[in-house]
């Protein structure tokens, strides 16, 4: 565990930033001390202590930002910005990579490559290239001994979530698996095969549609003879960020704002509730307007997955917001839920009530969904219901989505952008893509059920009439209050032997006229004082004296 006396030079050096920075809680931690209910310093005093402690940190930054079903929205704002400002590392380190990773000499590969990184982050940057066939790709290489510094850090951050899971929101929020879950994650954008593997999976996915012209958009072509764990070798694309690039108002060649936009929340709706496999961080930074007016998704290393359960749930969820029905949400959380305690629904109801009637006198165009949808895991951290992990993709998702096309089109209206796909969603997740297939399916099971019906029936009413019928009935939490009841029971006994011991010993002691005697009160005195101190100490360590 920490402490002053055994840290490692790295510890020190986290201690020392984290007692900089003022962050008592995790000083409480690092030192040893009692882990209560973690108190997180402002959004800017966190961004900052993560960027102070380096690549690995800022990368956990980076996915705490994915999760706005675990923090509150003014720190998912804070943190999806969040760079690790490193410096690009030298051209010559650069150059032993790249040589390292081809099974060629680099001239052999690429006829030039610019030395000069266009981008640089915690874990790789990315220099621009011309390949001996007159390609040109964008070269995205790993920072040599970025898998030492993460392999330590690792196992600082376990150790930390070992502290933090003694708490109750520790247990509440799995922090053991948090931490192994995010820091599988950093392990995972260290193979950019990973990364290759998923904007293969998306092109593949956006090449067919009937939501919109799968030409419109593009995503970068993967050159896999050159890929591998530690080098990523696409397709460079020309063109500027969404939000910086000149768009024209109307056009016939080139597609305009409102053409954007509309494509964008289909791209992102088909990916989501058709594919279950979606592009999970298009901030505009990932979002390209090319020179031939066409729009590119880059960056693929972020990937949701929403399973047809969830997909159904999140659609019912988006109409109930519409219909401002606060009992369906309710009753949508916790089928959304993971968490094995059950909440207060009339409670959960009311929360919901309460910022519903927010959005009463609003136009739709006025209502921000990605809000609402914040609100609502915000609502769930409070009940402390746990939601799927993608669940917390998608809201992001759909926030970065909705930011962007009001960027493009201050007068967006989601609901409007998505109403003609809502028949398209609840056909598909009701009968499939293969309507024929599930129509005989559901005939099958119709004449299974009328074939078996009666006989059941038959079976019922007998068990009624011999009188062996017999209910099961399991009752949450009814261990528990098994146990207590066991406990009360067994305290009762022992005290009612304690009251036998010394009632016994009194009368004994009454007529005690022999030597003997007077040893057996003695005894029976001693044992009903033992148990009688034995079971006030264990009333007084189960904490429930009142």
């Amino acid at each position: 565990m920490f402490s002053l006396t055994k840290t490692s030079g790295r510890q020190r050096e986290i201690l020392e930033i984290v007692l900089s920075n003022g962050w008592d809680y995790m000083r409480g931690l690092l030192l040893g001390g009692k882990a209560d209910e973690p108190k997180l310093p402002p959004p800017a005093i966190f961004r900052k202590i993560l960027i102070e402690l380096g690549p690995f940190y800022v990368k956990i930054g980076q996915l705490l930002s994915t999760r706005p079903d675990l923090l509150p929205p003014e720190y998912i704002t804070t943190l999806t910005a969040l760079q690790a400002g490193v410096p690009p590392i030298p051209w010559s380190d650069v150059q032993t990579v790249i040589a390292q990773q081809l099974d060629k000499a680099i001239a052999e590969v690429f006829t030039s490559i610019e030395p000069d990184a266009i981008a640089a982050g915690s874990i790789a940057q990315v220099h621009r290239a011309i390949l001996v066939t007159g390609e040109e790709v964008a070269l995205k290489v790993q920072r040599p001994g970025i898998e030492r510094i993460i392999e330590k850090d690792i196992i600082l951050i376990k150790a930390i979530a070992e502290l933090a899971s003694l708490t109750e929101f520790g247990q509440d929020y799995e922090i053991n698996a948090l931490a192994e879950e995010f820091t599988q994650a950093v392990k995972a954008e260290l193979d950019f095969t990973k990364e290759a593997s998923y904007t293969d999976t998306l092109r593949s996915n956006l090449a067919k549609s009937s939501w919109f012209d799968p030409k419109q958009i593009v995503i970068p072509k993967i050159y896999w003879e050159l890929t591998n764990q530690k080098l990523l070798v696409m397709q460079w694309l020309v063109g500027e960020p969404i939000l910086k690039a000149d768009i024209p108002l109307t056009s016939t060649t080139k597609l305009n704002t409102q053409q954007i936009t509309t494509l964008l929340f289909r791209a992102f709706f088909e990916q989501m509730f058709v594919d279950g496999f979606f592009h999970a961080d298009p901030h505009p930074g990932n979002i390209f307007y090319l020179e031939d007016g066409r729009v590119a998704l880059i960056d693929c290393g972020s990937i949701g997955r929403l399973d047809p359960r969830t997909q159904k749930l999140l659609t019912e969820m988006l109409l109930a917001i519409v219909d401002m029905d606060a009992s369906r949400c309710s009753q949508l959380t916790l089928e959304l839920s993971e968490s094995e305690k059950i909440p207060n629904l009339a409670r959960l109801e009311n929360d919901y009530e309460l910022i519903l009637r927010r959005y009463y006198n609003r136009s739709l165009s006025q209502v921000k969904f990605s809000e609402v949808f914040y609100e609502i895991l915000q609502i769930a951290r409070n009940n402390k219901v746990k939601l799927p992990r993608n669940t917390g993709l998608f809201v992001k998702t759909l926030a970065n989505l909705e930011g962007v096309g009001r960027e493009l089109n201050p007068d967006l209206n989601l609901l409007k952008e998505i109403k003609p796909l809502m028949t398209d969603i609840f056909g598909r997740q009701f009968i499939g893509d293969a309507p024929l297939a599930t129509l005989l399916r559901t005939l099958l099971d119709f004449k299974s059920l009328s074939l078996q019906s009666p006989r059941q029936f038959e079976l019922l009413l007998d068990r009624f009439s011999s009188e062996t019928l017999q209910w099961n009935v399991k009752v949450s939490q009814i261990d528990s209050l098994r146990r207590s009841l066991d406990d009360s029971a067994n305290r009762l006994s022992f005290s009612i032997v304690v009251g036998s011991l010394i009632m016994g010993a009194a009368i004994i002691s009454t007529g005690a006229q022999t030597q003997q005697l007077s040893l057996i009160t003695n005894i029976l005195f001693a044992a009903a004082s033992f148990l009688g101190l034995w079971l006030i100490v264990s009333i007084l360590r189960s904490g429930r004296l009142k």
